[in-house]
């Protein structure tokens, strides 16, 4: 270890610039690309990938909340505080997990495993964020959103990150929780309190969460095997890790369907949610179909169920948002 350490010292000197001399001007443009640089680092450590995934389930909820058009400045408030508590709670996450960033081929390349933020500064920087998107949400929306948004970082952080994920292979099932919670906020937004509706649509997400997580690890099962961390497709075969996601990806389906009748929405949305389910469902058979042939590792091809499961998801609740207006046109 001693040996790889230097060695990797040495690597890294010999690929970092030379200081400049003491007392010797910045050039602007040379200040310029040091500041890029680190507004980058910074922005990626708040995942803005995940963060899309998270609006793409708070806007829709407030269109059915507000039956309509939600009043656009809430909205506004509820994204721009919504993508700050994502980020604080992402940013976060990078800091508990610097280990095991730098193992996983999937993660080496965020900032804290390639040492272009410190870990220090990263903490700060997402307890910052927490902060300040609390507040936002108390000023600009209501305390209960406030309340929601606190709790899906305190869960994310200390339940997911440091209780569940490198102690359990269900981690991602019960830290999913914090996945849903934009849900419950977009409606809170507009209502200013909570209903058997946006219960529903926190389950749609609960459920599509592990088969949307798993088909991801069963592609990079090694990643998570050689930094230790217990997912599903690590601890079990691929046919359980099928089955299950075949039993979550149904419930998904089903509790989809439920939000037809219960949120007493049109014929547009219970047709895309059935068409939708549909093609998921179908993917998920094809996935078992091709293990029982025999197929195995790449061959399974988890990720077109993973690719397709995003668009499962995006096109469902943009269902959600479209469908109050499809109604009114109904009437």
């Amino acid at each position: 270890m001693t040996v790889l350490s230097n060695k990797l010292g040495i690597e890294h000197a010999q690929e970092m610039p030379p200081a400049a001399p003491a007392g010797a001007v910045i050039e602007p443009a040379a200040r310029g690309r040091r500041f890029g640089a680190s507004l980058r680092a910074y922005v990626a450590l708040t995942k803005p990938r995940v963060i899309e995934l998270l609006l793409i389930t708070t806007l829709p909820v407030m269109f059915l909340a507000a039956k309509g058009l939600p009043p656009v400045g809430t909205a506004l408030a509820t994204l721009l505080f919504g993508t700050l508590s994502a980020g604080a709670a992402n940013a976060i996450n990078c800091y508990i997990d610097r280990d095991i960033d730098a193992k996983m081929r999937r993660t080496r390349r965020r900032p804290l495993a390639r040492a272009e933020v410190s870990p220090a500064a990263a903490l700060v920087f997402g307890v910052t964020l927490a902060v300040l998107s609390t507040a936002g949400f108390v000023v600009m929306v209501n305390a209960l959103a406030a309340a929601l948004s606190a709790t899906a970082i305190l869960y994310y952080v200390f339940v997911y990150s440091l209780l569940l994920k490198r102690r359990t292979s269900q981690n991602v099932v019960w830290g999913g929780i914090a996945g849903c919670m934009p849900v419950l906020i977009g409606w809170v937004a507009v209502t200013g309190s909570l209903a058997l509706t946006p219960f529903l649509l926190f389950g749609v997400v609960f459920l599509w969460t592990p088969p949307h997580t798993w088909t991801l690890a069963m592609r990079y099962r090694e990643d998570y095997a050689a930094a230790g961390v217990p997912m599903l497709p690590v601890v079990a075969g691929e046919r359980r890790v099928i089955m299950e996601s075949l039993a979550y990806t149904w419930a998904t389906v089903l509790c989809s369907l439920a939000l037809w009748p219960v949120a007493g929405m049109s014929v547009f949305y219970g047709a895309v949610a059935v068409v939708l389910g549909g093609v998921i469902l179908a993917e998920v058979h094809r996935l078992l179909n091709r293990a029982r042939a025999g197929a195995t590792g790449v061959a399974l091809r988890p990720m077109r169920f993973f690719h397709l499961s995003n668009v499962y998801m995006a096109l469902l609740f943009s269902a959600v948002a479209v469908d109050p207006f499809v109604a009114g046109w109904l009437r």
